[in-house]
């Protein structure tokens, strides 16, 4: 299984990027997709994952409204769209993937089996 993370940039506060999440290796259809990020000098934390087959969706509070994660089937390739970013929004950003997700860890990154390599997400004031 390999996850390619792309789409970060430089933006200013109020600006949006929009990162995508290559997946290979297998169908990805009974998988959770996950994003997640992390500042300098902070824990990993959870930003919004996505239940492939049924499309459900989760998100943290705070980017809740303003983020919002999906997917494309025939490419196999899971989105996150972030709108009014702000400077606090500024960390790596990673995608990650697990079979064996429950609702209970779905914010926990050591759930995930499979990451991505990362990808740089700045927001300046």
């Amino acid at each position: 299984v390999q996850l390619q993370a792309s789409g970060g940039g430089w933006v200013q506060a109020g600006g949006s990027l929009r990162l995508s999440c290559a997946a290979s290796g297998r169908t990805f259809r009974s998988y959770t997709m996950g994003w997640f990020r992390q500042a300098p000098g902070k824990e990993r934390e959870f930003v919004a994952a996505l239940r492939w087959s049924a499309g459900t969706t989760y998100y943290a509070d705070s980017v809740k409204g303003r983020f919002t994660i999906s997917r494309d089937n025939a490419k196999n390739t899971v989105y996150l769209q972030m709108n009014s970013l702000k400077p606090e929004d500024t960390a790596v950003y990673y995608c990650a993937a697990s079979l064996r997700i429950i609702l209970t860890t779905i914010r926990t990154p050591s759930s995930y089996d499979y990451w991505g390599q990362g990808t740089q997400v700045t927001v300046s004031s």
